[in-house]
């Protein structure tokens, strides 16, 4: 493949997982057809199917892209803060501005596993993943923080179940009773 096409293929990929991620996250992966993808990004069915054989493929890329991308933003939000005990609250702060963002439909991960957990292991390996990663980012906040390791399993529960409330609710709520449990905790393990 020549640089042009590969520039036209890698330009279709972006504009069909743009596409994607506007629909999936804002109506469902499940009542998101490949048409619907085709019609929203302009790549052609036949070139969407060439990049993702299958919707499957489309979800798994979706996942994995917006992965990189949260963690990215949620890195960046906490990298403000020295201290590390200030670190740790910076996620649920981050958390709290996320769930305000305009059209906040809840945890992409969830949601997926929700519809598509049961019945696809590529789904489930993503969701997996990711929630893995960022348990292991909670766990290194709290090691360099010098706190006992399994404050962060008691974080990342704060967290999910924030994450998981604040999509029911569409509220930012979650997020700041999470952060008032968290610095509590932080504050009695010190």
């Amino acid at each position: 493949m020549d640089s042009t096409a590969a520039r036209r293929q890698a330009l279709a990929r972006d504009q069909a997982l743009d596409a994607a991620e506007e629909l999936f996250y804002g109506r469902g992966i499940q009542s998101v057809g490949m048409d619907d993808i085709r019609g929203a990004s302009g790549v052609s069915l036949k070139r969407l199917y060439q990049l993702f054989p299958a919707k499957e493929r489309l979800v798994e890329a979706y996942l994995e892209r917006r992965d990189i991308r949260w963690r990215q933003r949620l890195a960046e939000h906490v990298d403000r803060h020295e201290e590390p005990g200030e670190r740790i609250l910076a996620v649920f702060d981050w958390l709290r501005r996320w769930f305000a963002e305009p059209g906040f439909r809840g945890c992409a991960w969830i949601n997926a596993y929700g519809e598509l957990g049961t019945t696809s292991p590529r789904v489930t390996a993503q969701v997996s993943a990711h929630k893995a990663a960022f348990k292991d980012y909670l766990r290194s906040l709290v090691a360099n923080a010098g706190l006992p390791s399994s404050v962060a399993d008691q974080l990342y529960l704060l967290a999910e179940g924030a994450m998981v409330t604040a999509g029911i609710t569409r509220s930012t709520e979650p997020a700041e009773q999470a952060a008032e449990a968290a610095r509590l905790l932080v504050e009695a393990r010190r």
